[in-house]
């Protein structure tokens, strides 16, 4: 049996390197390329969060996000379009509904897009939550954020179901936002619980001009987020007949969640 040797010779291997050598060029910078393109750009981050409300269920047809700069240019975000219930984001939790890449600059405002299948659930009903159209078209949130080449950020938006939620004299249920931005970087929290579990209350922080609220979980626990940075008191004020509890000295930090404990009705 004979057995073929085929040779290589050496003008083929230089040719075979010198091709190698020169993918490996092209591929690098491609690389770089990709890479100057990501460095020009910003991840944003578009997040939102509610308050606890005594609700079952706040149904939100969330169907877009754009971002509007001070030159009036609009960019539309990559959005994770969907029906969310409010009340599955309140006490520290939210959710991501868009991120994307934007070109530097500053941000004067993002509108939230809804859709018009919204609704509520009160009492294990559910009722239509009508949303005048002039609120489909978008809700404006003012942010004022300077943009820029290689950094990320977050915008957390607060969407307060108590307030958004207005019951009408004929039964109607009307949905008529009230949204705020948060600013983790500036803005602190304070968290705690309360006892008896299963007891209603309503949490305020206040420093004698401006007052940040929430209500309690079920499960007794309480956030209330976005506090700017200063000394506040906390109130806590049991819906069933009991007496308010008042903790003076709570110091709100940037970026900290500051507990104040359990505190028993």
């Amino acid at each position: 049996m004979n057995t073929q040797v085929k040779k290589t010779s050496k003008i083929s291997i230089v040719k075979n390197t010198m091709v190698a050598v020169m993918a490996v060029a092209v591929m690098g910078i491609l690389v770089t390329s990709c890479d100057k393109n990501n460095d020009d750009k910003a991840r944003m981050n578009v997040r939102m969060t509610d308050a606890p409300a005594n609700y079952n269920a706040v149904l939100v047809d969330v169907q877009s996000v754009e971002v509007t700069y001070t030159s009036g240019t609009t960019v539309l975000l990559s959005t994770t379009a969907g029906i969310y219930n409010l009340l599955d984001f309140s006490n520290g939790l939210d959710t991501l509904i868009a991120s994307d890449e934007l070109d530097a600059g500053t941000i004067t405002h993002v509108r939230l897009i809804l859709g018009t299948n919204n609704s509520i659930i009160v009492d294990n009903v559910s009722h239509p939550l009508i949303t005048p159209s002039a609120e489909q078209s978008g809700l404006k949130i003012q942010v004022n954020k300077v943009v820029e080449s290689g950094s990320a950020f977050t915008v957390l938006i607060d969407f307060d179901a108590t307030q958004s939620i207005v019951l009408q004299g004929n039964g109607d249920y009307h949905l008529k936002p009230v949204l705020r931005t948060i600013d983790l970087t500036v803005n602190g929290s304070v968290r705690g619980s309360i006892t008896p579990i299963g007891s209603a209350a309503t949490i305020t922080a206040t420093n004698g001009v401006d007052s940040y609220s929430s209500i309690a979980a079920s499960n007794g626990e309480f956030v209330v987020a976005g506090i700017p940075v200063g000394t506040y008191v906390v109130v806590v004020t049991p819906v069933l007949p009991a007496l308010p509890v008042t903790i003076t000295g709570v110091l709100i930090t940037a970026g900290v969640s500051t507990s104040v404990g359990v505190v028993v009705l």
